[in-house]
């Protein structure tokens, strides 16, 4: 599964501001990058990692089945001249049926690498979720917006630094589901994070 690169992009007002404090203040609402959050978790790296490697195997895989398919072809074709045409014709649609059903199934294995990551992130979000709320409590705050769509805001109410941290020594890479983190704790709302906001695509 090829992943795009990122092109370096301008930094928002809620970046720019004023300069990031030691930590988050005292605020009713607070701010988050979900993305990040993901992305710069143990949890995330891991499935980062794994994903890098299925995704690279099934390449490999691929590219020895386009070279043994491509022999193939070549050796129908040195036979054709000493070939019945319609003997021929036979074995040319065997092999078209076979390089579409080889096709298809190698297609299969790209829609998987897909679902699972997209299994993955379902997974952790669901498992951060009461790490989330409890972060929330301690800070006296009472809802998270996604940092990406706030157009200003005080850097120091961002809390994704935090939240990496508690969610890193609470549910780890995530290689073993994570016990009594199922879902949503008391006051989150299904399907939403502890701010009220949809997880990021």
């Amino acid at each position: 599964m090829a992943l795009a690169g990122l092109v370096a992009a301008p930094p928002s007002l809620a970046q720019t501001a004023e300069p990031r404090a030691a930590g988050p203040v005292s605020s009713p609402v607070l701010t988050l990058n979900q993305e990040r959050l993901y992305r710069e978790s143990l949890f995330g790296r891991r499935v980062q990692q794994e994903l890098e490697a299925a995704a690279q195997a099934l390449t490999a895989e691929n590219h020895q089945i386009e070279a043994e398919l491509l022999a193939e072809e070549e050796q129908l074709t040195r036979q054709r001249e000493a070939m019945d045409p319609a003997e021929f014709r036979a074995l040319a649609e065997a092999f078209d049926r076979k390089v579409e059903e080889i096709r298809r199934r190698q297609d299969r294995k790209q829609q998987e690498l897909k679902a699972r990551a997209e299994a993955e992130r379902k997974r952790f979000f669901e498992a951060a979720y009461p790490v989330l709320l409890r972060l929330v409590a301690d800070l006296g705050a009472v809802a998270i917006l996604d940092s990406r769509a706030v157009v200003l805001a005080l850097s120091r109410v961002d809390i994704t630094d935090a939240a990496i941290r508690q969610v890193n020594a609470v549910i780890g890479d995530g290689a073993a589901p994570a016990e009594g983190s199922a879902g949503p704790a008391d006051g989150a709302t299904p399907g939403q994070d502890a701010g009220g906001a949809a997880p990021a695509e």
